[in-house]
């Protein structure tokens, strides 16, 4: 891959320039070599923006909602960034459904940047590479970063913990109102939404979602209390209520301190996973290695416990990080 000069780059995505912040999206999905020096220049100028998580089961308007919001806030002013996440391609590991085309109303709006990501087999609904592409949008200018999951249903919690505010989204006659009982998904919002709420069994859905949320922790005077909107997206109704809804949260949480302890809690996760990811290459890097080999005999020899073994072979790796450190395994 050729080099790209990071420092022109980020400026010119500084600058709006699309094809800038879709270049370094590129860098972010594709791991490049160049990635590290990318997100340090990014580092200075993160930490502006407000994420949004929208999640629900498919079908129930995710796209729909994602659309009405970017024209709300384009009204506004702010300019957007929106990351839409797809399932993978199996055969080329791209995004398979492209939101994109479903947003193809906000395709000119210069003040509007939609990216479709593909989960490349990440579970939890979201990227791999979804919080540095976060970053970059942030350092791009985007003032509201919308992130629409994928769509797989009661697992896919992980938005919870990648942005400032949760959507969930339901929609009458799918099934949503037994979701209700349940744990998972419906577990994370900090807004809630009954879409397509012209449809019958729209009231019943937000009264079973409101009889789940008065039976959830109980909460103290002054505590967020997660709304309910209903909201028709495909014809605009509710969204305006919804965008109200929206900055009330951010609004409590700067007032009670809670955005800043998530933005922090998201930086140590996004360093834990990239720690993680590191010592998992290390561990392939060592596989059919002699010492590897040698502590796996020991185990099969019943001289060792797994455990212990284990504990010796990332001893290893500790050593072979360090700078004057001989490779792992080799003389």
């Amino acid at each position: 891959m050729t080099a790209v000069d990071v420092p022109q780059l980020v400026a010119q995505a500084r600058e709006g320039r699309p094809r800038a912040v879709a270049r370094l999206i590129s860098l972010v999905e594709g791991a490049s070599p160049q990635l590290r020096e990318v997100m340090a220049a990014l580092a200075p100028l993160t930490g502006n923006a407000y994420v949004v998580g929208l999640t629900g089961s498919p079908g129930v308007g995710k796209s729909t909602t994602t659309s009405a919001l970017v024209s709300a806030y384009r009204q506004a002013g702010k300019r957007v960034g929106v990351l839409a996440v797809d399932p993978s391609s199996p055969f080329s590991g791209g995004a398979l459904l492209g939101d994109r085309v479903r947003m193809s109303d906000h395709a000119s709006d210069p003040g509007v940047y939609i990216r479709s990501m593909a989960t490349r087999g990440h579970l939890g609904g979201l990227a791999w590479a979804a919080p540095q592409a976060i970053r970059v949008l942030d350092a791009a200018g985007c003032e509201v970063i919308l992130v629409e999951t994928v769509g797989v249903g009661q697992s896919e919690v992980e938005i919870a913990a990648q942005a400032d505010t949760s959507v969930v989204l339901l929609a009458p006659g799918m099934g949503d109102g037994i979701q209700a009982a349940k744990a998972g998904i419906l577990e994370i919002g900090d807004v809630y939404v009954v879409n397509k709420a012209d449809r019958d069994g729209a009231d019943a859905t937000a009264r079973e979602l409101n009889h789940m949320l008065s039976l959830g922790e109980s909460r103290g005077k002054g505590d967020w209390r997660p709304p309910i909107v209903k909201t028709v997206a495909a014809r605009g109704t509710g969204i305006d209520e919804l965008v109200e809804a929206l900055e009330k949260h951010r609004a409590w949480m700067d007032e009670h301190g809670v955005l800043a302890q998530r933005r922090t809690a998201r930086a140590a996760r996004e360093v834990e996973t990239i720690a993680i990811t590191a010592l998992r290459a290390r561990l392939a890097d060592v596989h059919g290695d002699a010492h590897l080999d040698a502590l796996a005999g020991r185990v099969a020899a019943g001289e060792l416990d797994p455990y212990a073994a284990s504990d010796a072979l990332l001893a290893t790796l500790t050593e072979s990080a360090e700078p004057d450190a001989e490779p792992v395994g080799r003389s």
